[in-house]
């Protein structure tokens, strides 16, 4: 079993290397959401930041608890039980707005009919990994949710951390509760597929999206823009 989680993350960044560079190569118009406003905008401008804003929380609070060790924190003051407990209430915060943004994206895709056309089968698959690793994870840290809770950061956090090192000890996820195998076998999953679904447009870090101006959409009827009244932002400085 440690051979598995020996050989097996790195099939894993093989697979989204290789892919990336494949898609950016061969498909580089593919390279996009598929952005679906157009056909449906009022329920997507509330799904959306629900989504992203879970989303990103939820890879911070992995990133600080894969990625810094148990004793930095606890040189910073804060005990096992403390860390415990934020973990599980902002980590269930974040993974519940998360699922809660992607369930309504799902219902909008389903009940908009130009929307659903355009749903593939990829984006199905998708969908379906990305629901399933972020309510596993939420399961594996409900399930442990007593006490100080499993710690993961004497575990699965020195494993993931030997894997970047090329010095990882899969004899030290031997011990680990199966809910949380499970999480990680379905997020190295999600990793694998990011370069072959629309999930791939968040390496193309679109820092100057939070900064660009509104998109202004205008009438071909000279007749309605003569009529249209000034409206403020960006559309005033023409």
């Amino acid at each position: 079993m440690s051979t598995l989680w020996n050989v097996l993350p790195y099939v894993v960044i093989v697979l989204f290397l290789s892919g990336t560079a494949w898609r950016y190569r061969y498909d580089k118009f593919g390279w996009t959401t598929r952005s679906s406003q157009l056909y449906e905008s009022r329920l997507l401008n509330i799904a959306s930041p629900m989504f992203h804003y879970g989303i990103l929380f939820v890879l911070a609070g992995h990133l600080v608890g894969l990625f810094i060790p148990d004793s930095w924190t606890s040189d910073l003051g804060v005990s096992e039980h403390t860390y415990h407990l934020l973990s599980l209430y902002t980590g269930t915060a974040a993974g519940a707005l998360t699922v809660a943004g992607i369930a309504l994206l799902i219902y909008r895709r389903r009940t908009t009919g130009a929307v659903f056309r355009a749903t593939t089968a990829n984006d199905k698959a998708m969908y379906l990994v990305l629901l399933g690793a972020i309510v596993l994870g939420m399961w594996a840290k409900l399930t442990h949710s007593t006490g100080d809770g499993y710690d993961y950061r004497e575990t699965i956090a020195p494993w993931t951390r030997g894997v970047f090192t090329l010095q990882p000890d899969g004899a030290q996820m031997a011990g680990v509760p199966v809910t949380y195998q499970i999480h990680v076998l379905a997020g190295l999953a999600l990793i694998a597929l990011v370069p072959f679904t629309r999930l791939v447009h968040m390496l193309s870090a679109p820092v100057r999206y939070l900064f660009r101006p509104y998109i202004v959409y205008r009438s071909r009827d000279p007749k309605q823009l003569a009529a249209r009244a000034a409206r403020r932002g960006w559309e005033g400085a023409e």
